[in-house]
């Protein structure tokens, strides 16, 4: 494929159409205007804020970092003293509401556990601001519908955090299905299994992240099918198994799951978070195979395809381009493509696999 036609398609498929509309005031527009940065506070000070996120923000063109909401008074005084933070755009949990006075601050992206993804976006929202969220979006459908009124009712935009929908890697597979260029896609194949690691962090707690590995990290592969067949699946049927069930009494320890798709698509997923090293992403079409491995990582993924070719690209940093994208579509006015609803929808299908890993059938999704 020649490399301008491979440039513009990626491009076009990274501002894809994918949301309900939203209201953008004229006065961040004009303030967007004069800068073309927008203000960004993280809510949410753990690894991933200090590590990937606070780090992409000095590499993006159209954000920048302008204020935190943290719990702790020890991580607000090293940030504030790190990246030169105004003690006036320095919140507490319990005090978000007032970013409403604070016109520096234009998105809050929160990055706090699971189940508290709802009561800070709509905290954000009711201050007026826009929200980008992490993965999960919660941990029911019924408080991801919560968080999605709460923006609309503002006037605001709601983003998920969906990094890979931005690497150059996986937009390719997903010219490769579109294009049909092994014919039509037959099976699926995705699975992310990771070691988590210490026992008394919040992601083993059920309260907190609502699931274990499904929610954590399963949810990559599980996008990865619905992107890649743009279709919604109409079946799910899972199996769970645990090899350590005192670390993982609250949560799911592993986790297989097949989804059958309206084309007659069927998908093999798995997630751990004892499993060793599953992070891969296979398409098997009628005439040959493309694949990913490893897939789901911040940086390093590449692949192959069965004829012979390397799938391969310069590496970005997916952080600073969700967040640039998010912002470039609150500056234009036009919606982004990992909305709310997107995160809704992998909730959706999450609870489907847990109903089906409790009943030992398969649920149906029509």
């Amino acid at each position: 494929m020649p490399e301008v036609s491979r440039r513009q398609f990626l491009a076009s498929t990274a501002v894809a159409m994918a949301a309900a509309p939203f209201i953008s005031t004229s006065s961040t527009r004009a303030r967007a205007n004069e800068s073309r940065k927008l203000g960004i506070a993280i809510c949410g000070l753990g690894r991933l804020s200090e590590h990937q996120i606070a780090p992409a923000l000095m590499k993006t063109k159209h954000c920048r970092l302008a204020g935190i909401v943290t719990g702790t008074p020890a991580k607000a005084e090293a940030w504030k003293a790190k990246y030169g933070i105004r003690a006036d755009s320095v919140y507490s949990y319990d005090t978000m509401h007032r970013m409403a006075d604070n016109r520096d601050i234009d998105i809050v992206y929160v990055v706090t556990p699971n189940a508290l993804h709802a009561p800070h976006t709509i905290a954000a929202a009711k201050a007026g601001k826009h929200v980008f969220c992490e993965k999960p979006l919660e941990i029911s459908v019924e408080r991801c519908q919560q968080m999605i009124d709460a923006c609309r009712a503002a006037g605001r935009m709601l983003g998920t955090a969906y990094r890979c929908q931005f690497d150059p890697h996986h937009l390719e597979c997903i010219r490769l299905v579109r294009e049909q260029i092994f014919g039509k896609p037959t099976i699926l194949q995705a699975g992310f299994a990771i070691d988590v690691g210490d026992p008394d962090q919040w992601r083993l707690k059920r309260d907190l992240a609502g699931g274990g590995a499904l929610m954590d990290v399963g949810i990559y592969a599980l996008q990865a099918t619905r992107y890649l067949t743009g279709e919604e699946p109409v079946l799910v049927s899972a199996l769970e198994t645990k090899t350590d069930p005192v670390k993982f009494a609250q949560v799911d320890e592993t986790i297989v799951w097949t989804t059958k798709f309206p084309s007659g698509v069927v998908a093999y997923c798995s997630t751990s978070y004892k499993a060793g090293r599953i992070q891969n992403l296979r398409v098997n079409a009628e005439r040959g195979w493309f694949e990913l491995d490893p897939a789901f990582f911040y940086d390093g993924n590449h692949g192959r395809r069965s004829d012979g070719k390397e799938i391969r690209f310069p590496e970005i940093d997916l952080f600073a381009a969700e967040m640039d994208d998010f912002a470039q579509c609150i500056l234009e006015s036009r919606p982004t493509k990992v909305p709310g609803e997107e995160g809704l929808r992998d909730v959706r299908i999450m609870q489907a696999i847990y109903e089906s890993v409790r009943t030992g059938k398969a649920v149906s999704l029509a």
